[in-house]
């Protein structure tokens, strides 16, 4: 963003978030930038504008990207609202892009509470048996909760996937035990069982079948499947840490939240015990530099911290601190069959909440090379471009007669931050030309793609029995209204 120091911007609502996530008062942040706490408040509610110099001054102070601030949640509530809107529940209300983008820069909240109203309304709507049934069962009266995984998803967002209370607990727990990678799973070991009374113990196959972790909460013992490799045990163990020690750090997170069904509220409390686990396993000040020396090379990272090829790529989704920030990845786990398991983004990449993913981006391609390490530069219809690495993912050994499970992580970032990536070596990133891909076919308006699945939601289909294209699907240039 350029610095030009007689413009003035009108950035109330973004420049709260960033005090916000920076943990600051109006009167700390006014403070550090010179300014009156006044002025701050008035800066926030949009009645007085925000010049130049006070953003380069912000950016200098607490070591944030000028680039960031400019876009990076704006474009996502943005893709948000436009997926909303895309849909044919819409189609009689003319609503310029313009409006869409104003509503996600000025109003973020009012962008949130849409994208969960209309979760909800797309869950129900998939469901309308299984919720009438619901309903009737309900003595209070008609009440429907959004899928409670979207839910999670949209507090993980909300924090930019970085929660600072859990890296300073992490890093705590590392400096008390001062073990090395390949230590750590004697050490949790130990600790538990010194500190909980817990005991470890590996068990075969045929004791724990399909199970690869059980805590056995009466006989104080953490049960791990004998198919479960290092670098997941030594995960399992810190989790079960987080749960044992930390719990009240995560109840605080939690708590913080806002009203959540029972479900959504267990399943947070385990994906935050999740994060705790892989800071332990990667330290944030250890990851950041490792990390920033090599390139973000995810093998050497994982053999350095003992950790698989997936706990690295979402590790470093995660490397937010605003002092040492890393590269703003963003992260997709897909089955070979293209079901969406994992999306993480500290980007602004637009995932889609309702669908799938473009077949056209390469993270598909992985499984016809098992094990090769993919990389590709796509370009989304507006014009922004991404670079990113896809590899498959070695699982537990799955028992004869299971199936091995099929799965491949993407990890991407921006393509304005590849240089800095070991796997972009020797490519012309501002000359090469990139894949155009889509969010998904239905948000997709590009033509003649020879791999679209269904017709946009936003354009009329065009039929005609003369004709056979590229495409199974041809349709409108005009926008259904």
């Amino acid at each position: 963003m350029a610095a030009d120091s007689g413009k003035k911007l009108f950035v109330g609502p973004r420049f709260r978030r960033i005090r916000q996530q920076l943990g600051l008062s109006q009167t700390q942040i006014a403070e550090g930038l010179g300014i009156s706490p006044s002025y701050v408040n008035l800066i926030e509610r949009n009645q007085r504008p925000v010049t130049a110099q006070i953003l380069l001054r912000l950016a200098e102070t607490y070591d944030l990207d000028l680039r960031d601030l400019a876009s990076a949640d704006e474009d996502r509530f943005f893709a948000e609202l436009n997926e909303i809107f895309s849909d044919p529940l819409f189609r009689q209300i003319d609503l310029p892009k313009q409006e869409l983008r104003d509503l996600a820069e000025l109003c973020p909240g009012v962008t949130h509470a849409l994208q969960r109203l209309y979760a909800a309304y797309a869950e129900a709507r998939r469901g309308e048996t299984l919720a009438a049934a619901q309903f009737a069962e309900r003595d209070e009266g008609p009440r429907y909760e959004a899928n409670p995984i979207e839910r999670v998803r949209d507090l993980i967002e909300a924090n930019r996937n970085y929660f600072p209370e859990l890296e300073q607990a992490a890093e705590g727990l590392r400096d008390a035990l001062g073990a090395t990678a390949q230590e750590l799973f004697a050490a949790l070991g130990a600790r538990l069982r010194e500190k909980h009374s817990i005991t470890v113990r590996i068990m075969p196959i045929d004791v724990m079948r399909e199970t690869l972790r059980r805590f056995d909460r009466h006989r104080r013992q953490l049960l791990l499947s004998e198919l479960v490799d290092l670098p997941s045990r030594s995960f399992h163990l810190a989790f079960q840490t987080a749960l044992s020690e930390f719990g009240p750090v995560l109840e605080a997170i939690v708590g913080r939240a806002g009203p959540l069904d029972d479900t959504a509220r267990r399943l947070y409390r385990i994906t935050l015990a999740n994060y705790f686990a892989a800071a332990a396993m990667m330290p944030y000040q250890e990851v950041h530099g490792a990390a920033e020396t090599l390139g973000y090379d995810v093998h050497v990272i994982a053999q350095r911290f003992g950790a698989s090829f997936e706990q690295v790529c979402h590790r470093l989704t995660t490397l937010q601190r605003p002092n040492a920030r890393g590269i703003p990845f963003f992260l997709l786990r897909v089955d070979n069959a293209g079901n969406v398991s994992k999306r993480f983004s500290s980007g602004t990449f637009p995932f889609s909440k309702f669908g799938g993913t473009c077949p056209l981006w390469n993270v598909h391609s992985t499984f016809d090379t098992p094990d090769r390490l993919l990389r590709q530069i796509v370009e989304m219809p507006d014009g922004s471009r991404y670079f990113s690495i896809a590899q498959t993912l070695r699982r537990p050994v799955a028992p004869h007669p299971h199936l091995q499970p099929r799965f491949a992580i993407g990890l991407g970032c921006d393509i304005r931050y590849a240089s800095k990536l070991i796997y972009a070596v020797g490519m012309d990133l501002e000359k090469a030309q990139g894949t155009p891909i889509g969010v998904n076919c239905r948000l997709c308006e590009r033509e003649n793609c020879a791999q679209r699945a269904e017709p946009p939601l936003t354009r009329t289909l065009i039929l005609d029995e003369t004709t056979r294209r590229m495409s199974s699907f041809a349709f409108s240039n005009a926008r259904e209204l």
